[in-house]
Order: structure tokens, then sequence, then C-alpha cells
């Protein structure tokens, strides 16, 4: 399992509009092959940040099978004029867990 990282710059007083798109992009991402899960989480601090967590089965599920899907085109037109600047993207792999 990987875990996908990206922290969410979205512009401020748009953070409702980026929610509502979310909203129907999270189907988009949930059929894709190898999708397990995805979380999204808003900054408490900073009201227009969010933190993107996506388990994928490997790399290779998200960076091939969705960013170069036709999905991800539609994913893209939803979301990416949200974010300023553009989010960095990265990958995690478990090294120790605890709890259930």
């Amino acid at each position: 399992m990987i875990l996908e990282h990206v922290l969410l710059p979205v512009v401020a007083g748009r953070e409702d509009a980026f929610e509502a798109a979310f909203a129907e992009a999270k189907g988009i991402i949930a059929s894709m092959p190898g999708f397990r899960s995805l979380r999204l989480e808003r900054c408490i601090e900073r009201r227009s940040g969010y933190l993107l967590l996506v388990e994928w089965d490997t790399v290779e599920d998200h960076m091939v099978g969705f960013r170069e899907s036709e999905e991800y085109l539609r994913w893209r037109a939803l979301l990416h004029h949200f974010y300023d600047p553009f989010p960095t993207v990265e990958h995690y792999e478990t090294v120790t867990t605890i709890g259930p």
C-alpha cells in the first residue's frame, strides 16, 4: 500500500466552491483501479489549507493508471484552478504503525 500526501493551498475565499467541486471529483478517483481510500482534511489554523491523503495499491496505480487516464482530465478540470501555488504530490510507504 502507498499513501499519496498532498497539501492543497486553496485560494482564500474559494473554500466552499472547492469543497463542492471535490464532492463531485472524489467519485472519479474512487473509481480508479488500485484506489483504496481517500481523506480530505481542512486545516484549523489556515482555513484555506487542505490535506489530501489517498491510499493506492501501488505508485503506478496513481501515476500511470490515474494520471494518464481520461478520468484525470475531468479531475483536473474540476479542481486544479483552486490551487495557488500548485501543490506538490509525494508518496509514502509504511515503516511502522500502532493502533487499530
